[in-house]
């Protein structure tokens, strides 16, 4: 088991997990029409975080510019998830798992004078951050597509059961850039609207940029902490971009989890899910989660408020679940309205309140990766 003792987000909802949370619980998108010849030659749908606001609050922090977009937003996450607990950083019993999907991706092909080629590598984004807080350890980074962050926890909670570390800081970070925007395109996965999860007429998703910070240790901090209890994950073999048609593998990412958190299907009472707004990626996901018996307990995805933060998305998500659990607040699934999958699920077309205990978190990416995650807050 592993506590997760503190947390923080950076979004274009706001620069902390609460304050996100409750923009959430409001009915608030960042989602709009972005018309940015710099990102694309054609208009699309996205949530992007306000570049005055954190450069702000960057200059709050520091005075330094030997940083990139990217590790900016990454390092005020873990900045603002360590105020809230008295874990040291600087310790060598504190380990750092940084999760990005394309890190510097935007650094490609420029020849920008204030970085060195290598900077577009994560291991040396990971080393700049891991610096900047004078951790003495090496970092871990993990890039496994959509799922990275997701797949980060459960390299941390791992670190901490196997002894290695008595602390870990996990980060996940992404930002919206042109080779990202084009990517996207070229596979006509983008939404010309907010996003639509699970729905009838979903048509795409929508991209987001993002950071967040969760920081787990082996023993609990506070009264709030919540426990991660299982994680797993798994890989379908597909196609290096569709789902499996089945949703066998996140299926058997689920199924471990349980088998590892000793608790079942019957004891979940939320779910955050992946929910893209994809017609391949919700089919595949609801398949998943009624093989797994959850088609009973409510469900939501968050795309619709804040886009898809790829790399970033499993822990900006698992951060709100977490605050779900702690408030008995479950946000809507934004965009969601006529159910489109071919399996029954409780979609959460509105908030509701509850008492969460049991919390799951699935995720799914490109090659085929799926995820899962358990977390308990006795």
């Amino acid at each position: 088991m592993s506590y997760i003792t503190s947390s923080s987000i950076i979004s274009p909802l706001g620069f902390s997990s609460k304050e996100t949370f409750n923009q959430l619980v409001a009915g608030q998108s960042s989602v709009r029409k972005i018309e940015d010849h710099l990102l694309s030659p054609e208009p699309f749908w996205a949530s992007l975080i306000d570049s005055q606001l954190l450069e702000d609050t960057w200059y709050g922090l520091t005075k330094s510019d030997a940083f990139t977009k990217f590790e900016k937003i990454a390092i005020l996450s873990v900045f603002g998830a360590m105020k809230n607990t008295a874990i040291d950083i600087e310790s060598k019993d504190t380990g750092i798992v940084l999760c990005s999907t394309k890190g510097n991706i935007n650094l490609l092909g420029r020849n920008d004078q204030n970085f060195k080629s290598n900077r577009v590598y994560l291991w040396k984004s990971a080393e700049e951050i891991g610096r900047f807080f004078r951790n003495p350890n090496r970092p871990v980074v993990i890039s496994n597509a959509c799922i990275s962050g997701l797949l980060g926890m459960i390299a941390g909670h791992r670190l901490l059961e196997s002894g290695i570390y008595k602390n870990v800081v996990v980060v996940g970070a992404d930002i919206v850039s042109a080779f990202v925007v084009s990517g996207f395109q070229s596979f006509k996965s983008l939404s010309n609207g907010i996003c639509k999860p699970f729905d009838a007429n979903r048509d795409g998703l929508n991209l987001g940029e993002g950071a967040a910070t969760v920081v787990m240790s082996a023993k609990q901090n506070n009264a709030t902490d919540i426990l991660m209890i299982g994680g797993a994950s798994t890989n379908d073999a597909n196609h290096i971009s569709g789902p499996s048609r089945t949703g066998e593998g996140l299926f058997h990412a689920i199924e471990n989890s349980f088998s590892q958190a000793g608790v079942g299907a019957e004891q979940t009472d939320v779910i955050s899910a992946h929910g893209t707004g994809t017609p391949y990626n919700d089919e595949m996901e609801a398949r998943a989660l009624a093989m797994a018996g959850l088609n009973q307990v409510p469900v939501n995805s968050l795309k619709g408020y804040f886009g898809h933060t790829l790399g970033a998305a499993g822990l900006m998500e698992t951060t709100i679940l977490l605050e779900s659990m702690r408030t008995g607040i479950l946000p809507a699934t934004k965009g969601h309205e006529k159910p489109g999958v071919s399996v029954d699920l409780n979609i959460s077309g509105g908030n509701r309140e509850a008492n969460f205990n049991i919390g799951l978190k699935t995720g799914s990416g490109f090659g085929g990766c799926n995820a899962a995650a358990i977390f308990s807050k006795d």
